[in-house]
C-alpha cells in the first residue's frame, strides 16, 4: 500500500514524476498477522485439545482457534472483522494512487464493480469446491466484502464526516430494521432450523430479536438463497451466518477507511490518540449496548454492537503494529508477517485449496505415520507445523519473485 505525494517543482524543464514514499509496513503485517491465524486453522488446535482436557495451555490456544458459540469473542472471531477493516484502510491509498495515474472517478468506479463481483465469486467458487454444484452463499468474508465494496469506494471520496454519518445510518438502520420485525414466540421449532436441542444462548424479551435462526436475516435468506439453483430448499445456515450481514459488515470497513484516511492524512505522523481513543470507544459502546440488552455481540449475525466492539478492537491492532514496526521500528521480526500480507489473496486461496494436497504429497512421500514424531495427541499438530510452513515458503517464493496476487 502506497501513499502518493507531490513533489517540489523540478528545476528541470522535464515534469518530475510522483514518487511515493515507502510502504506502511505495519499495515502489511498486521494484514498478515490475520492471514496467519487463518491459514493456522490447519494446526487443528481443538481437536488436539481434546486429547489434553486437563492442560490450561492446550484449551487456552483452542478456544482462541475457534468461534464462540454465539455472544462474546475470541481471537479467531476477529480475523474477519479485521480483513474487512483493512479494505477500508487500504482504499484511500488506493484510490489516491490510480489518481495519479491518470484514473478517473467513472474509471474507478467500474473497476470498484469489478473488483466487488469477482470477490462475492471467489467467495462463491471456494464454498463450492466440495459441492455437487454451485453453492451459491453470501455469508463467506469475500462475498460480505464485494457486497458492500462499491458503496464503500463511493464514501472514499467524501469527507470524513460523510464517512461517520454513513455509519450512524446503517448500524440505527440496520438494528432498528431487527428490531421492528416480530419475532417468533415459544412454540417455534428451532431445530427445524438446525439449531440445537440442548443450544444454552436463546435470549429473553427484547434481545429475542437476536436469537439464532429467529431473525429478520433469517427471514430474509428464506427468500433470497431460494432463488438460486440449489440441491435442496435452503431452511437456514447451521451456524446462524446471514447475507444481509454485509450491511454492518460494510459498517467495519467504514471504520477502516476513516483509519486509512486519518493515517494518510497525518502521514508521516501516526495518529495514536485517534486510534486509541475511537478504539476504546467503540469497544465500550459495543460492550454497553450488549449488557444493556439493547444489542448483543454476535460475531455470527455481525449485530450493530458488534460492529462497534469489533471495530474497536481493529483501531486498537492497528495502533499497535504502527507503534512497534512504525514508530519503534523494530521491523525484522514483522518479516514472515510481511509476506504474508503483502499476498492476501494467494494466502486465503492456498489456504482454502492446497491443503488437503499437501497433507497428503507428505504422507505419499514420507510415509503414513510422519507425524507421528510426537506420539499420536500431537498427530494433528504436526500435520499442521508441516502444512502452515509450506504455506509460508510458496508465499515466500512468491514474494521473492514479486508475484502478488491482485483483485
Amino acid at each position: 500500500m502506497q501513499t502518493i505525494t507531490r513533489p517540489a517543482p523540478s528545476q528541470s524543464s522535464t515534469p518530475a514524476t510522483p514518487q511515493p514514499p515507502p510502504r506502511n509496513i505495519a499495515m502489511d503485517a498486521y494484514r498478515g498477522f490475520v492471514m496467519f491465524l487463518m491459514m493456522a486453522e490447519v494446526l487443528r488446535l481443538s481437536r488436539v485439545a481434546r486429547n489434553f482436557p486437563d492442560n490450561p495451555i492446550w484449551q487456552f490456544l483452542a478456544f482462541n482457534q475457534s468461534h464462540v458459540e454465539w455472544a462474546g469473542c475470541s481471537l479467531h472471531d476477529l480475523i474477519q472483522p479485521s480483513f474487512s477493516f483493512l479494505v477500508g484502510v487500504a482504499l484511500p491509498y488506493s484510490i489516491a494512487s490510480r489518481l495519479a495515474k491518470g484514473g478517473t472517478i467513472g474509471n474507478l468506479f467500474t473497476h470498484a464493480l469489478w473488483r466487488a463481483f469477482l470477490l462475492a465469486a471467489l467467495g462463491i467458487f471456494l464454498r463450492s469446491t466440495h459441492a455437487t454444484q454451485t453453492n451459491f452463499t453470501f455469508e463467506d468474508t469475500l462475498t460480505q466484502i464485494g457486497l458492500g465494496y462499491p458503496i464503500l469506494f463511493l464514501l472514499g471520496f467524501r469527507p470524513v464526516r460523510w464517512q461517520w454519518n454513513a455509519l450512524g445510518v446503517i448500524l440505527v438502520g440496520y438494528w432498528l430494521a431487527w428490531t421492528l420485525y416480530p419475532v417468533a414466540g415459544p412454540g417455534y421449532d428451532y431445530q427445524a432450523v438446525g439449531v440445537p436441542a440442548d443450544w444454552t444462548h436463546h435470549y429473553d424479551g427484547f434481545a429475542a430479536h437476536w436469537n439464532k435462526n429467529n431473525n429478520l436475516g433469517l427471514a430474509f435468506d428464506g427468500w433470497f438463497m431460494n432463488i438460486f439453483p440449489r440441491v435442496k430448499p435452503f431452511i437456514a445456515n447451521n451456524g446462524g451466518y446471514l447475507t444481509l450481514s454485509f450491511i454492518p459488515t460494510l459498517g467495519t470497513m467504514i471504520l477502516g477507511l476513516v483509519a486509512g484516511g486519518w493515517l494518510r492524512a497525518d502521514a508521516p505522523i501516526i495518529p495514536f490518540r485517534k486510534f486509541l481513543v475511537t478504539g476504546a470507544a467503540g469497544i465500550s459502546s459495543g460492550l454497553l449496548l450488549h449488557f444493556t440488552g439493547i444489542c448483543p455481540v454476535v460475531k455470527r449475525i455481525w449485530t450493530p454492537s458488534w460492529t462497534l466492539a469489533s471495530g474497536g478492537a481493529c483501531f486498537l491492532l492497528l495502533a499497535l503494529f504502527c507503534w512497534l514496526i512504525e514508530y519503534k521500528g523494530y521491523r525484522k521480526w514483522a518479516f514472515p508477517l510481511v509476506v504474508i500480507g503483502m499476498n492476501s489473496i494467494a494466502a486465503y486461496l492456498i489456504a482454502h485449496l492446497w491443503d488437503g494436497f499437501i497433507v497428503s504429497s507428505f504422507k505419499i512421500h514420507l510415509g503414513k505415520n510422519v507425524f507421528q514424531l510426537f506420539g499420536t495427541n500431537l498427530e494433528q499438530f504436526m500435520q499442521g507445523v508441516a502444512v502452515l510452513a509450506a504455506f509460508w515458503l510458496i508465499l515466500y517464493w512468491m514474494y521473492r519473485r514479486k508475484l502478488f496476487l491482485r483483485i
